[in-house]
């Protein structure tokens, strides 16, 4: 397979130990059945116990050399199987940090996990076999084969007849193995995937009471797949047993044809001796090798969904030569845009045009659907316009390095992720050289300040995957203090505020007005309240623009908004 000999030629020193290791344990094996039948012909038939001794020395020091030989095969192959699954693993997970959300979305987060795991360590055991078996069956098996017909052409004939059943069932089995190996794989990554739903959606299910619902879906793809399996190693468990009963049948054999030979003066003891030594290594090899033809499939199907993900190229792509500074500083600029989701038909966004400056709050509000978060999404380059353009401090967003436009904004996603670790660390994920006096004052200012006090452990408190341990609105702000500690030129809020009580809100606008009047503060929001004191409001419709202006202003000019807030605002407020 290319994705194996593309990473082996990293380990050739290691590759040639494993291959000279390979021939000093085959020559052990095969030395010793040769001088143990001159040890029975000329030692023990001429009473020799000299000559017994000599070779029996020799003996020892040849399974000495064996064992040696056994062990650093054992070592190189592990070696070099370990280390490309390492490389792979590594490989993987780099080409995911280059994956825009369009690559996905296309995998599944499960298949992903599934591939980087799963699929890496059947490859990890296809190598580790191929390197202790491919190199030493192929060597044993030629070398048994001279030794036999050099022994004894007449014996030979039954194993010439033995190996081409061998031979064809090997075939027949990999043909058959490799369908349903691809299977199995694709019930794997369905498997994890309603694994992944389950507990990360524990919660819902136990309040909608659908414990039963879900064990039942699990139960089902899960006997799916464990049905494909036991076929899949209902087929390997028969090969074996096919094969020694084809051993054993060549060996009877062999007895029946060499009674008559040494009847006849034709073979000797120790020949025969020799002779079904060569014939069990020559057997075993060709059994041991035939075993890796029926891993090959496996290993095939995995070593397919890891170069498709290496093979994907990313929709965002990083320019060579991207822009990484500018003179203007605080300035985002749509011209234009029009926006559909790869594989979509029906535009998104349709014809977004407006300009946000250094010291602007904009906001962004409409109903459920109406593209306030793609919109959003399409500053930092998640995803890239379909017609028009988005210019940040006068330049295409698409010209810039990607790592130096995201260096220029603080992104608070919509839903609030933490990571394991402690406040402190992630806080600090926003800016990792952040001091201590820079995290609590991104605290502060986020009003998380007062509940990490109150925790027993303060800033080194831990928290618990995906922030757990933590309510929605702890998590939210956390997830604002991770933003402003880098203090960037543009901050995006997309409705993170929604899980605020009203004081702690107003407490929270008012202190990222003094913070951020330098950059340019984006909002999306559902609540009025949220926007009201914005320079700038844009309303959205079905993905366009239907108002833009102050509050007031929107009252009076825009019946969707103002419905909006006549559906949160008392009269009075309305007036």
């Amino acid at each position: 397979m290319k994705l194996i000999l593309k990473y082996l030629k990293n380990y050739k020193l290691i590759l040639m130990l494993n291959i000279v290791s390979v021939f000093g344990f085959a020559l052990v094996e095969l030395g010793i059945p040769t001088i143990i039948a001159k040890v029975i012909d000329d030692g023990i038939a001429n009473n020799d116990i000299e000559y017994i001794k000599r070779m029996g020395v020799i003996i020892v020091a040849i399974s000495i050399v064996g064992v040696m030989g056994t062990i650093l095969l054992g070592y190189c192959s592990s070696k070099i199987s370990n280390s490309i699954a390492r490389d792979i693993r590594n490989d993987i997970f780099k080409k995911s940090q280059e994956f825009s959300h369009s690559e996905y979305d296309k995998f599944g987060i499960s298949s992903m996990i599934t591939r980087t795991s799963n699929d890496v360590f059947q490859l990890l055991q296809f190598i580790n076999t191929l390197l202790r078996m491919a190199l030493l069956t192929p060597v044993m098996a030629t070398v048994s084969l001279i030794m036999i017909i050099r022994t004894s052409l007449r014996l030979s004939v039954v194993l010439a007849i033995v190996v081409p059943f061998i031979v064809l069932g090997v075939v027949v089995i990999a043909k058959i193995a490799h369908p349903m190996s691809e299977k199995q794989q694709k019930k794997l990554d369905e498997l994890n995937r309603i694994s992944r739903e389950n507990l990360t959606g524990i919660r819902v299910i136990r309040a909608f009471g659908n414990n039963d619902h879900e064990k039942q879906r699990f139960e089902e793809i899960n006997n799916d797949y464990t049905s494909i399996s036991k076929k899949l190693y209902k087929l390997m468990a028969i090969s074996q047993p096919m094969f020694f009963l084809l051993i054993n049948v060549a060996i009877l054999g062999i007895f029946w044809i060499s009674s008559k030979m040494i009847n006849l003066g034709t073979l000797q003891v120790g020949q025969l001796v020799a002779f079904i030594e060569y014939l069990f290594h020559a057997m075993f090899s060709i059994m041991l090798f035939s075993m890796v033809f029926i891993m090959y499939p496996k290993a095939q199907v995995s070593a397919d969904r890891i170069q498709e993900i290496l093979d994907e190229d990313p929709i965002i792509k990083n320019p060579k030569k991207g822009v990484k500074d500018t003179e203007i500083k605080g300035m985002i600029e749509f011209n234009n845009v029009t926006f559909t989701y790869p594989h979509g038909e029906v535009p998104v966004l349709n014809d977004i045009s407006f300009t946000a400056k250094k010291g602007e709050t904009v906001a962004f509000i409409g109903s459920t659907g109406s593209g306030k978060s793609t919109l959003i999404n399409l500053i930092p380059r998640f995803y890239d316009v379909t017609e028009g353009s988005i210019k940040i401090d006068g330049v295409d967003v698409q010209e810039y390095d990607l790592k130096a436009l995201r260096k220029k904004i603080g992104f608070i996603p919509q839903k609030a992720l933490l990571f394991t670790g402690s406040i402190a660390t992630n806080i600090k994920f926003g800016k990792r050289d952040a001091d201590k006096g820079q995290i609590e004052h991104s605290a502060k200012v986020a009003q998380a300040y007062d509940f990490i006090k109150r925790k027993p452990k303060k800033f080194d408190e831990p928290i618990s995957e995906g922030g757990s341990n933590m309510s929605g609105g702890q998590k939210q702000r956390l997830a604002i203090a991770r933003a402003l500690v880098r203090r960037t030129e543009i901050y995006i809020f997309d409705d993170s505020f929604s899980a605020l009580d009203f004081k702690t809100d107003a407490n929270l606008r008012k202190k990222l007005k003094e913070e951020t009047k330098e950059s340019v503060v984006l909002i999306v929001a559902q609540r009025i309240g949220s926007i009201i004191d914005a320079d700038k409001i844009i309303v959205l419709n079905e993905g366009e623009i239907v108002g833009i202006g102050t509050h007031k202003e929107l009252l009076k000019s825009c019946g969707i908004y103002h419905e909006i807030a006549s559906s949160q605002l008392t009269e009075e407020e309305l007036a």
